[in-house]
């Protein structure tokens, strides 16, 4: 059995989408083909960087308008290429199933698999820029429904595609992400070396992830505002992540009430390991998540976690091992994070570390080739392929 996985976005800086790629290719190993393969990832990486950037646009600003126009139309023209490309090595490499997990998939002459990560686009989409929604809503449902099989990452994604577009539940399977071995209760030692590296205070409450709509910052925000100062400079608010789409509201509030917060902004893979397990607690209050890998990457690292009693899928994947606060109560989060930054530190403890460190790539990966051999009605095996030119 031969099987081709795209791999374009884990080629970007990773972010929930491009870590799932990246990990869960390591773990299937070479038995995978990965798009593009080494020389053409170089090519796509060059067209990346020569894109060009438009600044913060201002009312009435024509050319950063256009630039920003041109800059679609250039990945538009990207991604089309890239298509037919993928289209023509399909057929060169004579593969027998084609992964998508990227949510749409390229039109190509094999069956195929897609990975659905969750249907906030479509469910709520307020919280993503307009031609996102476009593009998914012209391009998404039709997708799913000319695939072999869909792979939803937690349950509760499987249970909307199935409630909400009507997909057989014969052709939708859960297969939870995984957590990297890496995530761990750090030594002392070793944490303190970090911290310092870092410049990360002794104590902090940490949010991490991409700051847009839908991941609810303002409300940790203004709940970490209203507490005394002496607390917020006890124990401050640390930001690991990029500004992302429609992010003004929370960088205006953070500009005017910027004591004791910190913002690292992307925070290096091989830094995530020891800014959770140096975090008091791991405060996430997005509105929706299909998975949620920080809250369970933060309790695998042996820290607290504080999340939104809304959000189905974390509370699926912490079990009774998190806090559940409402999502936009901000007195609850205040009383919370004052009660905790007031008592001395306390950990997940190790039923909670047990909790997280039983989700695996390895396992996610075996589940995986089941679907594969599933689709193309094979005997249990181990998968057999080669890396993609």
């Amino acid at each position: 059995m031969r099987v081709v996985m795209n791999g374009l976005a884990a080629l970007k800086p990773k972010t929930g989408v491009g870590h799932y790629v990246a990990r869960l290719h390591a773990a299937l190993g070479d038995s995978v083909a990965l798009y593009p393969g080494e020389p053409a990832s170089r090519l796509v990486h060059q067209f990346q960087n020569q894109l060009p950037t438009p600044a913060k646009r201002k009312p009435g600003d024509d050319r950063r308008r256009a630039l920003g126009e041109l800059k679609t139309l250039a990945k538009h023209l990207g991604k089309t290429a890239v298509g037919i490309h993928f289209a023509l090595h399909c057929r060169a490499a004579g593969y027998d199933l084609y992964h998508e997990p990227n949510f749409i998939p390229f039109s190509a002459p094999l069956p195929t698999v897609v990975t659905v990560h969750d249907l906030s686009v479509l469910l709520h989409p307020e919280w993503h820029p307009a031609d996102r929604v476009r593009h998914h809503e012209r391009h998404f449902l039709p997708a799913v429904r000319r695939a072999r099989h869909v792979i939803a990452v937690s349950h509760q994604v499987r249970r909307e595609l199935i409630d909400v577009l009507g997909v057989a539940p014969s052709k939708v399977s859960a297969v939870p992400n995984g957590v990297g071995n890496e995530f761990r209760p750090v030594p002392d030692t070793e944490l303190l070396d970090a911290k310092r590296r870092l410049k990360l205070p002794t104590r902090y409450f940490l949010c991490v992830g991409t700051v847009e709509p839908r991941k609810n910052l303002l409300t940790v925000l203004r709940a970490f505002a209203d507490l005394p100062a002496k607390l917020r400079r006890h124990c401050p608010l640390v930001l690991a992540g990029p500004w992302g789409w429609k992010s003004e509201p929370e960088r205006e509030y953070l500009a005017a009430n910027p004591d004791g917060v910190l913002a690292l902004g992307y925070a290096a893979a091989a830094d995530l390991p020891a800014i959770y397990a140096g975090a008091t607690a791991l405060l996430y209050p997005s509105h929706y998540e299909g998975f949620g890998l920080p809250p369970v990457e933060a309790l695998a690292c042996g820290t607290r976690v504080l999340a939104s009693r809304s959000c189905d899928a974390v509370r699926e994947v912490l079990g009774p091992h998190g806090t559940f606060l409402e999502a936009t109560d901000v007195s609850a989060w205040r009383d919370t994070l004052k009660h905790i930054a007031s008592e001395a530190d306390e950990r997940a403890g190790e039923n909670g570390i047990r909790h997280a460190r039983a989700f695996t790539w390895e396992s996610a990966a075996e589940q995986t080739r089941r679907v594969y051999e599933h689709v193309l009605g094979l005997a249990p095996s181990r998968v057999s392929a080669r890396r993609a030119a």
